[in-house]
């Protein structure tokens, strides 16, 4: 909603804006409260208005005119040309490497493409940088992350109950050069009632799906199958895309199976560290599933510090939740490999993995 002109800056594609972000730094010009809403991943914000100047300038496009709204715009625009020249000099230079001078290309887009990326474009190219515009703006990316989630993919998924160390183990396959895409650390949630735990707050649901896009889109072009973990379509309030999590459910299912006293001392030791009040919280929001009499002694456990019989009764609830989870899945005897394990070893444990996926 600014100015309209015609410029010598390239208007590219999204497959072709991707590759080059590779390389170039990415400029989100939307708003501050748009970019902190969803974004592509890596792009900087380097917003042409305010969230409140970006308001005043759409309602005088929606109510006076398109002219009243460019003007407005200008009034704006004006003064941190500098101020924005500079900053993407700042950016470049930021990324110099040793012994090389500041690139002079910068990838521009806005939410459909239009003025605010032109107006910035513009800018840049008229002061001399190298500026490619993203056709369609982010909604062109939103539209290609959706198909990601439609494409057929070689997953591999890692299964196992409650404790077994299934993330741990996905760690080792990665250090092992296998392709792993880590769904609980794109959602900061490890699953359950207890997943927040010592994680950083969750990204909304638009932002996580780019993180899962970009990933799915690198980790095919590999070629090499995927590791994922075996995850209940809702990730704290992050929901998995319906058509890639069908896609997980008909995968292979390679199992670890742990015994319940190693899980449950893997459980002890990874959450008997946090506080109390933190653990009874996460109990009060499953007592409607875990039962008012199970809920009662776990917390009453829990209050004479006694933690292993706290968390025994909670996997023996997540273990019944897991198997009639595994009961429901389609083809599960083709599908799942069982994989015996003395202990929670992430190294082992990895070793089995592999040394079973490469016999079938």
């Amino acid at each position: 909603m600014l100015i309209c002109i015609t410029m010598p800056v390239n208007k590219v594609p999204i497959e072709e804006f991707l590759e080059l972000s590779r390389m170039h730094p990415v400029l989100d010009v939307r708003s501050p409260g748009e970019y902190q809403h969803a974004h592509i991943p890596a792009a900087l914000s380097f917003p042409l208005f305010t969230n409140e100047e970006r308001a005043v300038v759409g309602t005088l496009y929606k109510q006076r005119s398109r002219e009243e709204a460019i003007k407005e715009g200008l009034d704006y625009f004006g003064p941190r040309m500098r101020p924005m020249v500079e900053h993407a000099e700042a950016i470049l230079a930021g990324r110099t490497t040793k012994g090389r001078p500041p690139g002079k290309t910068l990838l521009v887009h806005c939410w459909r493409g239009g003025m605010r990326s032109g107006a910035v474009a513009w800018l840049l190219d008229l002061y001399g940088f190298d500026v490619y515009v993203l056709a369609g703006g982010y909604k062109s990316f939103r539209r290609w992350v959706l198909a990601q989630f439609e494409k057929e993919y070689p997953f591999k998924m890692l299964g196992g109950y409650t404790g077994s160390g299934k993330t741990e183990v996905l760690k080792e396959l990665e250090r092992r050069k296998e392709v792993v895409i880590d769904l609980e650390a794109l959602a900061a949630h490890r699953g359950s009632a207890f997943g927040a735990f010592g994680q950083a707050e969750q990204p909304g649901q638009e932002l996580f799906e780019n993180l899962l896009a970009m990933q799915l889109n690198s980790a095919l072009a590999t070629g090499l199958p995927i590791w994922l973990e075996d995850e209940s379509q809702r990730i704290g309030h992050i929901n998995l895309p319906n058509a890639f999590w069908e896609r997980m459910r008909k995968a292979p299912l390679y199992f670890l199976e742990v015994g319940f006293e190693q899980r449950l001392e893997h459980i002890v030791n990874g959450y008997g560290a946090f506080s109390r009040e933190m653990l009874i919280n996460a109990i009060i929001r499953i007592r409607k599933r875990l039962g008012p009499l199970e809920t009662k002694t776990a917390i009453n456990h829990l209050l004479e510090d006694n933690l292993k019989e706290c968390f025994r009764i909670l996997l023996w609830y997540y273990d019944k939740y897991y198997t009639r989870s595994l009961r429901q899945r389609e083809q599960l005897d083709e599908l799942l490999h069982s994989i015996p394990c003395e202990e929670v070893d992430a190294k082992a444990n990895a070793e089995k993995v592999r040394a079973l996926h490469q016999s079938t």
